[in-house]
């Protein structure tokens, strides 16, 4: 029973933490710039199909492929942020919002178009599994696991350390007193789309590679980073980070002792419960920490 239960929770780890790669993209353009992009998910599917083609089509590794097509995310993010974003920045929110619901069509036929219809799944060459005291750890995993990692770590060394970082957090806070003090907003703002569009193509292709990318992917994979931006907090980095394990792991023990018809109940559930018991979410809103 013990190895049962440590088994789903290295599972729930490892979906969890692709939870929280798409939870903190939507996290860091809320917190900032109270945008809910919704666009983020076909973002991510984006970055999950440029990825397959990139391996196919240079012959190399899932690693270098996912680096680049993160580079081909950022890009896309600010154009996204010059073109859509940009313009409504001082009209009402429901101006954002509308254009986030269009962007999400605009870039989910995008997708059709370009890549087609065929589900894929990503090639990584990760197929041994490793045993140890009954445990069975798929190598595929276990590098999800700590790619997840290695990506929260520099994205809060990126925020807490560097200047740009410094910029971010001081728009986070007050963003007429940035002005003020000389911050250029407008490249904060291209900045933070970037940085979370990279987020979103990097979680794209974790699921291509567990799982597989297909039309309509994109709609629940950002049901769930939402789920997660509330029962986080909204706008805190460590909220979606603990939110994102929470969500997993609650949906792989769901699926394991409960029903699997029972899994995507769970997201809705536990938003219910945190608005109803602390509204604010586990963690408070602190893009700065």
């Amino acid at each position: 029973m013990l190895v049962d239960l440590l088994q789903q929770l290295f599972n729930g780890l490892v979906i969890g933490s692709i939870y929280t790669l798409v939870a903190l993209g939507l996290t860091i353009i809320f917190g900032i710039l109270g945008i809910a992009h919704f666009a983020h998910g076909s973002v991510a599917m984006f970055g999950g199909y440029l990825t397959y083609f990139l391996i196919l089509a240079l012959g190399i590794g899932v690693f270098p492929a996912m680096a680049l097509a993160m580079a081909g995310g950022a890009l896309l993010g600010v154009v996204l942020e010059r073109v859509a974003y940009y313009p409504v920045r001082n009209a009402p929110p429901i101006n954002s919002f509308i254009i986030a619901l269009g962007l999400t069509l605009i870039i989910e036929k995008s997708n059709l178009l370009l890549f087609g219809v065929d589900q894929i799944i990503v090639p990584t060459g990760f197929n041994r599994i490793f045993t140890i005291g009954g445990l069975a750890l798929p190598e595929l995993r276990i590098y999800i696991l700590l790619t997840a990692a290695a990506l929260v770590v520099a994205l809060t060394i990126l925020i807490q350390k560097s200047w740009m970082g410094m910029a971010v957090r001081a728009v986070a806070q007050n963003r007429a007193a940035a002005i003020l003090m000389g911050i250029n907003v407008h490249a904060v703002s291209m900045f933070v789309f970037a940085l979370s569009s990279a987020l979103g193509v990097a979680a794209g292709v974790l699921v291509g590679a567990l799982f597989a990318i297909a039309p309509g992917v994109s709609g629940g994979l950002v049901v769930k980073g939402f789920a997660v931006l509330i029962l986080g907090g909204l706008g805190s980095i460590p909220g979606a980070i603990v939110g994102g394990l929470v969500l997993g792991v609650s949906e792989t023990f769901a699926s394991a002792f409960v029903s699997s018809a029972y899994k995507d109940v769970i997201a809705f559930l536990l938003m219910i419960g945190v608005l109803l018991v602390k509204p604010e979410g586990i963690m408070r809103r602190s893009v700065a920490r």
